[in-house]
């Protein structure tokens, strides 16, 4: 291992530079965490939705299992928002059609969304949270000096340079560099999405080097990375850690239904693809009905997180059933890849691949 990965190992007080990706919605379960961390990675809680009191006690049931150090990840909110209440109820008869079909009540005031992330900023200053970790931008800088002061180890979402510059302007700890392959939500900024009009389409491989070169401060691999060899190259490259989110989906510790396993132990290189009509936002998944029938008829996709609320009912619903047709399938370019283990085994799975991998590089 590098100096830097050793330096970054030491900073978390963790045994491998493996970090399992915060994914929001459920997935993320106090006993996938809680395994990853006595595993001596680093687990994560994808705490974007969770109702601050849900968090407390998700959080509770980690430090009871470990005191192994563990993240929660939030998303920051867009502030300048002008999503006005005729727009809302545009979007809900857009979709009036596709819930009836499906047999599933949608009214205004279920379908609004949230915000609790300055209660979810008190839950993880009270909870003396270790890493805390951020998507879609930058806090305030009152909760950044806050979350210092507390001690709290503090890793932002770039896809891009100019992303990461604005991080390290910010003052954070490290800098999860999230290339295009990556499964789920970009971590693009709002600033960024103003000032161009297409998403950053960057592949990880070339975005860390590029990071590499211009930050002092941790780089974080995240987007595609499902073994040890792909853990290896990140790390040559010059990353510090890796993030992996697709890799644990097959664990039976992340919430998960079976057709959303299924598609992912089924699906070829060509099945992801971004899409915006689920949350508002860009995020690869593997294809379904929903995203086809939303892309032919819908040409007006309200901005997160309204339409994340808006479609949540029908996810909901359809993860009761254990459809796949009508979930969110979020999944990376390399789903293919996915195996079905329990945490420790692949956690061990990935530590003899990484070995297996640099004794083969020492044989050129």
């Amino acid at each position: 291992m590098t100096d830097r990965v050793h330096q970054f190992l030491s900073q978390l007080s963790i045994a491998h530079p493996i970090i399992q990706a915060p994914m929001a919605g459920g997935i993320t379960t106090p006993e996938l965490v809680s395994a990853v961390s006595a595993a001596g990675g680093l687990g994560s809680f994808g705490a974007a939705y969770m109702r601050p009191d849900e968090l407390r006690s998700a959080i509770h049931h980690v430090q009871k299992n470990t005191s192994c150090p563990y993240q929660v990840n939030l998303f920051v909110p867009d502030k300048t928002i002008n999503y006005k209440p005729q727009h809302h109820t545009q979007a809900l008869e857009r979709l009036k059609n596709i819930y009836e079909a499906y047999g599933v009540n949608l009214d205004t005031e279920s379908a609004k969304p949230r915000d609790d992330f300055e209660n979810q900023i008190k839950v993880v200053l009270e909870e003396k949270t270790p890493v805390v970790s951020f998507t879609f931008g930058i806090p305030d800088p009152s909760i950044l000096i806050q979350l210092r002061q507390a001690g709290t180890f503090i890793i932002g979402t770039a896809t891009c340079v100019a992303e990461a510059m604005e991080l390290v302007d910010a003052k954070v700890d490290a800098i999860v560099a999230q290339g295009f392959e990556a499964g789920g939500h970009r971590g693009t900024f709002h600033s960024t999405l103003r000032n161009s009009k297409e998403i950053p389409n960057i592949g990880l491989f070339s975005l860390v080097p590029q990071l590499v070169d211009k930050i002092k401060i941790p780089i974080i691999a995240s987007g595609g990375i499902m073994d040890g060899k792909g853990i290896l190259a990140a790390l040559i490259l010059g990353a510090a850690a890796v993030q992996l989110g697709t890799a644990f989906m097959g664990c039976p510790e992340a919430q998960l239904p079976e057709s959303w396993r299924q598609a992912l132990f089924h699906s070829s290189d060509t099945d992801t693809s971004l899409t915006h009509v689920f949350s508002g936002r860009h995020a690869r998944g593997i294809g379904n009905h929903f995203m086809k029938e939303m892309n032919d008829v819908y040409t007006h996709i309200p901005p997160f997180p309204f339409q994340n609320a808006l479609t949540g009912p029908l996810r909901a619903e359809a993860k009761r059933r254990d459809d796949a047709q009508y979930q969110s399938l979020w999944a990376g370019q390399t789903a293919r890849l996915t195996r079905r283990l329990p945490v420790a085994q692949l956690m061990q799975a990935f530590v003899k691949e990484i070995e297996s991998a640099a004794h083969q590089m020492n044989a050129f």
